[in-house]
């Protein structure tokens, strides 16, 4: 069965067979442009390869989240060691997030046309170079601008690690994978504050950076055996270059040869859906860096409201709960009546990382459920808003444990019921966001890196958001109003899941059949 926004199974080959009898010429079976005819298909690798790929990408994505993280607990330090305020020491996070949010597009437009592989290596490098001379920063703008070359390289893996499998595995499967991949980032925020509090206690604050150095040094050598997952025929960005380039060959009055092409074979090449197997074999068009579409699939992704509406609620998830909440902790703990060094901070912090990674894994897997069930009760039919219904049983849950937390917090209490709160916090959300993100792909069907792209891009732009305000506003209202304002924009996240639910199908599907017009009408010849 195959599965896109709406999944029917087809028996193609029997049409092919059938029309062979015809005297009229056969039409070309639709197949969806994931199930193409692909040399070598990602989907069809041994589980080995696919678990050994997994497990590469996955602990690679750990190189953003560990970098954030690692890093909150020796906050005050650096204050101290820099002479900078807490003002200026957010910038250190703005910059991150800022970088994090706006690279991932241009990541994801070279990916479509080089592969994954060449963009791994070249932003891992990035990051190390990033993080070995921010251990060396003698003064806090140094340490802004390091952060930021750090967040460009690290924003590659976590931005088209989704895409690599979503080049393996089918919908169907994507629940529980995702689920696992979204755990392994996740463990930043759960192992993240230990090492980092444990280092800047026992050497310095620079060690933090030396470390994730070195961790970048090992993730680069994991991908000399990564095997590259792209497919060109698969990919909607690519064949959109592909037609550009092939127009351009053929109106060009210097190119002689490209104006004996027939008006068959030019059609051929401009088919961006069904692309001829037989034709693969033949000598490609050179596409390169001048054929890059960096504006236009990420406009195609937000010119869809179902896209607008999942990518609004990530970017408020990852904006409020991995940034805010995060950071304004560590001014919480380390000030009166707590005042806890880093290593404490770094144990409390485990809580909400324990919390997502258990979220991750076990909504990953409840998301596979749910959509089979619904595929079931549907006769077969199964739809990418399906899954976002597994996820109703947290929409509650997140933004109650958020609102105790703030009064929790606003009241200084011991410390355990403060744990209890925000491991529900990150339980609940990782729960809610492994289900978005398997629904990002899914909507996205041949733009999956694109999407995810975009993901990236509103996640930097509301982290940005939130590192800046954040400590104005704890200023301003305390912890009690900045948690109870957070655990308001999480019922906005609730009701923008519960529209993708009852709206999301009719909204995607529309902006489907749009966007086939449009294909349709652009390879038409004149």
């Amino acid at each position: 069965m195959r599965e896109t926004g709406t999944t029917v199974a087809k028996d193609t080959s029997d049409r092919i067979k059938g029309q062979s009898t015809m005297c009229k010429p056969p039409q070309s079976p639709a197949v969806d442009i994931e199930h193409v005819f692909v040399h070598d298909d990602p989907r069809k690798w041994s589980k080995p390869r696919k678990r050994f790929t997994l497990a590469i990408v996955s602990g690679a994505s750990l190189l953003l989240t560990l970098a954030v993280s690692i890093y909150n607990p020796a906050i005050n330090n650096i204050i101290v060691d820099l002479h900078t305020t807490y003002e200026k020491i957010s910038w250190t996070l703005s910059a991150n997030a800022l970088v994090t949010g706006v690279t991932p597009l241009l990541w994801g437009a070279f990916t479509e046309v080089y592969g994954r592989k060449v963009v791994y290596l070249i932003s891992i490098v990035l990051f190390i170079i990033g993080s070995g001379v921010a251990g060396d920063a003698k003064n806090v703008t140094v340490l802004i601008v390091m952060r930021a070359v750090q967040g460009m390289g690290a924003s590659a893996v976590l931005t088209i690690g989704a895409a690599t499998l979503a080049d393996m595995y089918d919908p169907k499967e994507r629940g529980a994978v995702m689920g696992i991949y979204y755990a392994a980032p996740l463990l930043g925020p759960s192992l993240g504050p230990i090492i980092g509090g444990a280092l800047a206690q026992a050497f310095s604050w620079r060690a933090i950076f030396y470390f994730l150095a070195i961790f970048g040094g090992v993730s680069l050598l994991s991908f000399l055996f990564f095997k590259d997952t792209f497919r060109r025929e698969r990919s909607l960005s690519y064949q959109a270059a592909l037609r550009q380039a092939t127009e351009a060959r053929r109106t060009s009055s210097d190119d002689v040869e490209t104006l004996t092409i027939s008006v068959s074979a030019e059609k051929k090449e401009l088919d961006s859906v069904t692309p001829d197997p037989e034709r693969q074999s033949q000598a490609p068009l050179k596409i390169g860096l001048r054929h890059m579409q960096v504006v236009t699939p990420t406009l195609l992704v937000f010119k869809r409201i179902n896209n607008v509406c999942v990518l609004t609620a990530s970017g408020l998830i990852f904006g409020s709960i991995s940034y805010c909440l995060a950071f304004t902790t560590v001014r919480t703990l380390g000030a009166a009546p707590y005042n806890y060094k880093s290593l404490q901070i770094g144990l409390v912090l485990l809580s909400l990382g324990v919390g997502s990674i258990l979220g991750s894994l076990l909504g990953g897997r409840w998301s596979d459920r749910v959509r089979r069930r619904f595929q079931e009760k549907n006769n077969g039919v199964s739809k990418s808003e399906d899954r976002l219904n597994s996820s109703k049983i947290m929409l509650p849950v997140l933004p109650a444990s958020i609102i105790a937390y703030a009064w929790m917090a606003d009241k200084k209490i011991v410390i355990a019921p403060l744990c209890v709160a925000l491991f529900f916090a990150g339980f609940s959300s990782a729960w809610i966001y492994s289900s978005i993100l398997a629904y990002i792909v899914d909507a996205n069907t041949g733009r999956s890196s694109s999407a995810v792209a975009a993901n990236s891009f509103l996640r930097g732009i509301m982290a940005f958001v939130a590192a800046e305000v954040a400590v104005p506003l704890q200023d301003a209202l305390g912890d009690g109003g900045l948690y109870t304002l957070i655990a308001g924009l999480m019922v906005i996240v609730d009701i923008l899941i519960l529209l993708l639910i009852g709206k999301g199908s009719e909204w995607r599907e529309r902006a489907e059949e749009t966007e086939k017009r449009r294909i349709a009408s652009s390879v038409t010849p004149s």
